[in-house]
């Protein structure tokens, strides 16, 4: 078996996506398009095996891995490639203004009773599922955006004009006090994976698209250590993702509430 077929996921992954680039970039250039066949193509010619899943290469040098380093240095200085749909088994290339949306360490944690029932505990299959899971039966986007919102589909995969297939971990609707309605894509991260500012695009435009006459409020969930949950509203300002609000609870027993944490957060604004 030849060296490249036994390589780690993210070696042979990256040998695919530098030949990708190279083949389409030229010095100057900020976006450019490839079509969804060239990496089956590109695999047999290196004799590299891919998965069933081909998007699983776009998906994980989106949210898990780093692009190749002469990738990354064919970007100035505050600027880093991204890879976005750009139709029906088309991505482009394009390049934006860095941008990472990283917990802010410094946030007070809150703690929410953990109404999580523990059989979904025991039985999560990874960690985006248990994240929507605690998110969806504790009610942290009620909490978080402070409207009343319902689950209406999870893992919704669709396509959208311009963008081409799509996935949204999960869609809820909502509505506030004054009856003004909203829709709310989520995008849940465990692990290692990262923020996605391509989600965020695309959870926006769906959004835009097929409801048109609702509020779209993006929500990103991500788990963080000693058992916090951070949660980010996000949006769209000048074509780059910005963070509108950050707030971090801890799911807890009830008992673990006393009446100092109480009185700390009696005394916040409301």
């Amino acid at each position: 078996m030849s060296e490249a077929k036994v390589a780690r996921k993210p070696n042979r992954y990256a040998a695919i996506i530098e030949e990708i680039f190279f083949a389409h970039y030229k010095p100057g250039e900020q976006e450019f398009q490839f079509a969804r066949d060239e990496i089956v193509t590109v695999a047999s010619n290196l004799d590299i095996a891919l998965p069933k899943n081909i998007g699983d290469l776009i998906y994980s040098f989106r949210y898990r891995y780093d692009l190749p380093t002469s990738i990354l240095e064919t970007a100035s200085d505050g600027l880093e490639w991204i890879i976005e749909g750009s139709g029906q088994a088309l991505y482009r290339f394009r390049l934006v203004k860095l941008s990472r949306i990283i917990p802010n360490e410094n946030l007070i944690t809150v703690k929410i009773p953990d109404s999580t029932p523990e059989i979904i505990t025991a039985y999560a299959l990874s960690d985006e599922q248990a994240l929507l899971a605690k998110v969806r039966y504790n009610r942290l986007i009620d909490i978080f955006l402070g409207i009343t919102a319902y689950s209406l589909q999870n893992h919704l995969r669709t396509n959208l004009k311009g963008i081409g297939q799509l996935e949204i971990d999960e869609v809820y609707v909502g509505i506030d006090r004054h009856g003004r309605q909203f829709v709310v894509p989520v995008q849940a991260k465990g692990g290692s994976d990262k923020h996605g500012v391509v989600q965020t695009h695309q959870d926006i435009a769906f959004s835009k698209a097929k409801y048109p006459d609702l509020l779209c409020r993006a929500v990103s969930a991500q788990f963080m250590s000693d058992d916090r949950i951070a949660m980010f509203e996000l949006t769209i300002q000048d074509g780059e993702v910005k963070v509108v609000d950050e707030k971090h609870y801890r799911l807890v027993f009830s008992n673990e509430i006393n009446s100092e944490d109480l009185t700390s957060y009696n005394l916040r604004n409301i």
